[in-house]
C-alpha cells in the first residue's frame, strides 16, 4: 500500500514537473521573440535570416556565436553576450547601426580593427546585427 501511494506521489510530482517544464518553455520562447521584435527595430534586419549569412561569410570562425552550428573561433571577441554590452569596438556605444557599421566595415569604425571586410552586404549586416542582438 505504501508503494503505491509513493508511486502516486512521484507521478503527480512528475506531472507537475512536466507542466511547470511546458510553460518555461512557452515563456522562454516568448522572451526570445520579444527580444527578436526589438533587434529587428534596432537594426532594421531579421533574425530569421541571418544563420546562412553568418555561416556563409565565416563569421564564426573568428567568433563564438551562440546558436550557430559551426566551429567557433577564438581570434575575435565572443558574441554570446553582444547584447548586454556597453560598448563594441573598443570605445563605441553598443546598438544596432554600430554594430552593422561594425560588421559591413570594421576598419572604418575602428582603423586597427584585425576584423576583415567580408563583402557582406548591409542587408545581410541587418540581420546578423539584429541576431546578435536577439540573443539573451
Amino acid at each position: 500500500m505504501r508503494s503505491a501511494a509513493n508511486l502516486a506521489w512521484a507521478c503527480i510530482a512528475a506531472l507537475t514537473a512536466a507542466g511547470g517544464a511546458g510553460l518555461w518553455l512557452a515563456e522562454t520562447r516568448a522572451q526570445q521573440s520579444h527580444a527578436e521584435t526589438l533587434a529587428s527595430h534596432a537594426t532594421g534586419g531579421d533574425a530569421q535570416r541571418a544563420s546562412a549569412a553568418i555561416v556563409h561569410y565565416g563569421c564564426s570562425g573568428c567568433h563564438q556565436i551562440p546558436g550557430i552550428a559551426s566551429p567557433s573561433g577564438h581570434v575575435g571577441p565572443d558574441l554570446t553576450t553582444l547584447a548586454q554590452r556597453v560598448y563594441v569596438g573598443g570605445s563605441l556605444r553598443n546598438g544596432g547601426e554600430t554594430i552593422v557599421r561594425m560588421i559591413v566595415n570594421p576598419r572604418s569604425v575602428n582603423p586597427r580593427s584585425a576584423m576583415p571586410a567580408t563583402g557582406i552586404t548591409e542587408a545581410e549586416a541587418r540581420d546578423v546585427a539584429a541576431y546578435l542582438l536577439a540573443q539573451r
